[in-house]
């Protein structure tokens, strides 16, 4: 029998969609589940995108789009992120892609050939490792550990770049830590940054509109403008207005790097769908009502969740300015037990909250910190109190 690619024996499906996958499997047998497993915003888009979907189906032409994008998303989004102070860029230096991972892993194909290596830090969004593992690239991985807030600190980034790795990866605010890098801290690693000019620069921002307490959203290219030659930003319809699977992804930046993805997706996927795109122009160019709700939304639920937490003795997590999610180090239940569950590592504390509580969690493995879990707050309201509520039942009977 003919053998799989080798590339196949390094790719690994994702940690995230597999525990989501459980939950569902458990509640479609009848067990009382609440998940906090996958980042789904569990809200949906404005009535503004579905007029605009259902106008486009009365008009559709059932071609091929452009590789690149429909000029008319491409301006939408230009126009989008122009108060995010990303300004004085063109339709060369935008693409359209089926998602933020799409987008990502285009970019692992562009930059980096086998053996390249690609520098981010831990924690990280599951996807870095498998992705750089597929296109062969060396990865180094920056430890950033709760006592350090979860960030990145310039010497850390100072000393990986010494090597002068093809790409650092960068993710503010963060999946899965829900970090906010202040405008100080982003100067801070953008002076670094301007030290290493062969290295290219991929910022993975998605979540740039879910930032809390008045924080604000701060790029490399704001704090060091001849950055912008290197810096690649990311962003994504899928959290900030509810369509994850309308898979929408965005890439920004340098002329040469958007003209290589554009010519992979000529060879990929060749375009967004039209539809597809009508439902990006309204969703990026018509009322923020939405998206502005569900920040002040999540950020209640980052409160309540935290408040839980920091009840729980033992229990270390650094309070998260942004996103949705929250990434508690639960190391303290580490050699203990839950009835007869013997709890030694993250992913026999969340097999075992999920068994006996029915609440489902990421282990902090898949985000290379294994001391962690990643707790999403986007399930429904209603089950919020009650999920927490049985996480703290869950650690007062540890013996």
């Amino acid at each position: 029998m003919p053998q799989l690619a080798q590339r196949m024996g390094r790719a690994k499906p994702s940690a995230i969609m597999m525990v989501a996958e459980k939950a569902k499997q458990l509640k479609a047998e009848g067990r009382d589940i609440i998940s906090f497993s996958i980042g789904v915003p569990n809200f949906l888009p404005g009535d503004h995108v579905y007029a605009a979907v259902r106008e486009a189906l009365a008009t559709d032409s059932g071609q091929y789009g452009s590789n690149r994008g429909d000029p008319a998303v491409l301006d939408a989004f230009l126009r989008h992120v122009e108060p995010l102070g990303l300004t004085g860029y063109g339709r060369e230096n935008v693409v359209v892609n089926v998602g933020a991972k799409h987008s990502l892993y285009s970019l692992a194909e562009a930059l980096l050939d086998e053996g390249d290596e690609i520098v981010f830090p831990t924690p990280y969004w599951t996807s870095y490792l498998d992705i750089a593992d597929i296109v062969g690239a060396k990865v180094t991985t920056l430890p950033c550990p709760p006592e350090q807030d979860y960030k990145l600190t310039p010497a850390q980034l100072d000393a990986a770049l010494q090597s002068k790795p093809r790409v650092f990866l960068f993710n503010n605010p963060s999946n899965p830590t829900g970090m906010v890098y202040s405008r100080e801290e982003i100067e801070a690693l953008a002076d670094v940054l301007v030290k290493y000019p062969d290295t290219w620069v991929i910022t993975d921002d998605i979540y740039n509109r879910m930032v809390f307490d008045g924080l604000g959203y701060h790029n490399f290219v704001h704090a060091r403008p001849e950055l912008r030659e290197r810096v690649v930003f990311a962003d994504s319809l899928s959290k900030t207005y509810g369509m994850p699977g309308w898979r929408v992804g965005f890439l920004l930046g340098p002329a040469e790097v958007i003209k290589a993805v554009v010519t992979l997706n000529s060879n990929a996927i060749t375009s967004v769908p039209e539809i597809v795109n009508a439902a990006a122009v309204a969703a990026l160019s018509g009322p923020q009502d939405v998206p502005n709700a569900k920040c002040v939304e999540f950020q209640d639920k980052r409160d309540q969740v935290m408040a839980v937490l920091e009840s729980i003795p033992g229990v270390v997590c650094p309070r998260p300015q942004g996103a949705f999610y929250v990434f508690p180090d639960i190391s303290c239940a580490f050699g203990k037990s839950h009835g007869a569950m013997r709890i030694e590592n993250d992913i026999d504390f969340c097999n075992a909250l999920l068994e006996a509580k029915g609440v489902a969690c990421v282990p902090g493995s898949a985000f290379g910190e294994p001391r962690a879990l990643r707790i999403s707050y986007t399930c429904p309201t209603a089950q919020l109190a009650p999920g927490m509520e049985r996480i703290r039942e869950f650690f007062a009977e540890l013996t």
